[in-house]
């Protein structure tokens, strides 16, 4: 099975002052195509931390990061941007959608960043919508959707360019404990009929519970849950 992101010695420091802040240190993490990698950790463990190094959202103090096999980590901004909306997707616990765009139209626009239109892309985001149980509600707006339909949107937006693997940052702790479980069998739903590779920071043990693997976050240092050590 091919892997689809790795972090070899990932740390991770932050100035206050005079004061250096460790938040990771020596992270080693490999995601196979088609896997589901729970990461649970308190508030302030560094998840949050993590999952935006592996995004390339933020850049690692040490160690390497690589997407499909590529070096990502010490690229140019802009490549590495290019290569997050092409082959990354994100699912934020607050969503993040545009609120002047209807739930369609915030699906399409990774689309829209890469300079894809037409009608394969609309017809995509529609059956994407329609995977995530909102094929009703294309037209709607943000504001016109529960916090759960915001977030079925969010992932559906994920999922839009077809990425390697979708980086998902406590996607279910901002919902009420029904649209919380929607979300739990819809991630894991995707990723067994997809064959989608997700990786979720959680403190929801019963989300993390779905994953093909458990790591926990402490201290700096990812370690396995269960038995299970990270693939290297």
């Amino acid at each position: 099975m091919s892997e689809v992101l790795r972090a070899e010695g990932v740390a991770k420091t932050f100035q206050l002052g005079r004061e250096t802040i460790p938040v990771l240190s020596g992270v080693d993490l490999a995601v196979r195509a088609g896997e589901m990698v729970s990461i649970l950790g308190a508030s302030g463990a560094g998840k949050s931390t993590l999952l935006h190094i592996l995004g390339l959202l933020d850049h690692p103090t040490e160690g390497t990061v690589w997407c499909e096999g590529e070096e990502v980590s010490g690229l140019s901004d802009g490549r590495r941007s290019h290569i997050r909306n092409a082959r990354i997707g994100f699912v934020f616990q607050f969503y993040h959608l545009l609120p002047e765009l209807t739930a369609l139209e915030n699906v399409i626009m990774p689309a829209r960043i890469l300079r894809r239109s037409g009608r394969a892309v609309e017809e995509r985001a529609r059956e994407l919508l329609d995977a995530v149980g909102l094929a009703e509600r294309t037209r709607h707006r943000p504001a016109q959707l529960s916090g759960g339909e915001r977030q079925r949107v969010a992932l559906a937006r994920a999922l839009m360019n077809e990425p390697a693997v979708v980086l998902c940052d406590e996607p279910t702790g901002n919902l009420d404990v029904r649209n919380k479980e929607l979300v739990h069998t819809l991630l894991r739903s995707l990723n067994r009929s997809r064959r989608q590779s997700f990786v979720i920071t959680t403190h929801d043990e019963g989300l993390a519970a779905r994953g093909d693997r458990i790591l926990a976050i402490d201290d700096g240092r990812l370690a396995a849950r269960g038995g299970y050590w990270p693939v290297l």
